[in-house]
């Protein structure tokens, strides 16, 4: 079983999409609210050997990581259960400390991701990315996992995601393997009792398909001229279902988030079935805390 939820620090806005492997190939159910992530988590493994594709980072920079006491992110996550000061998003500099990262919670005249890393130890703005965030020939640089303002952020979601699931789930002994701490092959660690969780981007799924999204995906129209063209890369995959995608999966807002669900849920069927790569760099610090994006190829520049 594979499903990839387009994740938010807004549970409104987390769809996911769930495919069944068959006789025939793969059948796609439509986007469905994600609603309690551990209550999906559970459904998932009621069909393991699975895995489940979340859009909300998986790792931690490299250079924050470097005087942690724990061997890897996952050991660090476990321990992160209850600590309300981690997650807690700094309104300034002066609270901004290893210990809470999160920065800024508000705009501030003159704050830059420099004094951010600054205030953190770092040499540089650009040591508070991980490797799969930074530029690469195909694609600019991500936004870095600790930085929480603006549309091109991903620190929302991530404390989200991390505070009030994933990290209580595997303080509880969860039976979740995470992608690529647990191994770095991601088909490798399929088994059953057991739910593989992975990094997987909507916009390195239309990479890893081969495709373009002319105009907005915001856009109801725009997405209904894309489905086509999607359709066509899902049967290529052996995909079949999801009848909303032609007409564009819904007029309202919530359109874009089903759409995303769909593609990441893509690029999980191309991995498994080895149409993508599904493995990692051979780099000790991607594969203990970075993580990386499944079906990312490009390095950084």
């Amino acid at each position: 079983m594979a499903a990839h939820a387009d994740w938010s620090a807004h549970p409104g806005k987390r769809w996911v999409s769930v495919a069944r492997r068959d006789g025939a190939g793969w059948l796609a159910q439509d986007p469905a609210p994600v609603g309690d992530p551990a209550a999906l988590a559970a459904a998932l493994l009621a069909g393991a050997p699975a895995v489940l594709g979340l859009d909300v980072p998986l790792g931690v920079p490299r250079g924050w990581a470097a005087g942690r006491p724990e061997p890897g992110f996952v050991e660090f996550l476990r321990g992160r259960a209850g600590d309300a000061r981690f997650f807690a998003v700094a309104p300034g500099l002066d609270a901004v400390s290893p210990a809470a990262p999160f920065y800024p919670a508000r705009g501030v005249r003159g704050m830059t991701r420099a004094a951010h890393a600054a205030a953190l130890g770092l040499d540089g703005a650009a040591a508070l990315s991980r490797w799969c965030d930074r530029a690469t020939a195909e694609r600019p640089a991500g936004a870095p996992v600790f930085w929480t303002l603006g549309a091109n952020q991903s620190g929302k979601a991530a404390i989200a995601c991390w505070r009030d699931w994933l990290a209580p789930a595997l303080a509880a002994g969860a039976p979740y393997a995470l992608w690529p701490f647990h191994g770095a092959g991601l088909r490798a660690l399929l088994a059953p009792g057991q739910l593989v969780l992975a990094e997987v981007y909507p916009a390195q799924a239309l990479r890893v398909l081969g495709l373009r999204l002319a105009g907005s995906k915001r856009r109801a129209a725009d997405r209904r001229a894309f489905a086509p063209a999607l359709r066509a890369a899902m049967a290529g995959l052996g995909v079949r279902g999801a009848p909303g995608l032609e007409a564009g999966f819904g007029e309202d807002a919530a359109g874009e988030d089903r759409l995303d669900s769909l593609l990441g849920l893509l690029n999980l069927v191309a991995v498994l079935d080895g149409h993508a790569w599904d493995g990692a760099p051979e780099d000790p610090m991607v594969r203990r805390w970075e993580g990386w994006v499944l079906g990312q190829r490009a390095m950084p520049r």
